[in-house]
């Protein structure tokens, strides 16, 4: 399940450094979570989708990887990053 090019724009403005700045980690994050989040609600509906639900794995493992590289960059960064995603660790 993909984002709307809206969407990612808005993310990008948000935990950017500035509106073409699409691969910094923590904008590489925000847009996991959010294709994360809608490919989780496919799942609740469609339970036998295993193809869906393998992305849905490698998503989750891409994403602990970009936040594990924040984290060992700058922890504050980190905190703030999970606090405003609403990530739980």
């Amino acid at each position: 399940m993909s984002i709307t090019k809206e969407k990612t724009a808005e993310l990008v403005s948000e935990f950017g450094a500035s509106d073409k700045d699409t691969g910094s980690a923590a904008v590489q994050v925000a847009i996991l979570t959010e294709c994360i989040a809608k490919l989780t609600e496919h799942l609740k509906i469609h339970k036998k989708d295993f193809g869906s639900r393998r992305g849905l794995l490698m998503m989750v493992g891409q994403r602990r990887h970009l936040l594990d590289y924040i984290k060992s960059r700058k922890e504050s960064d980190y905190k703030e990053l999970i606090a405003t995603l609403g990530l739980r660790r």
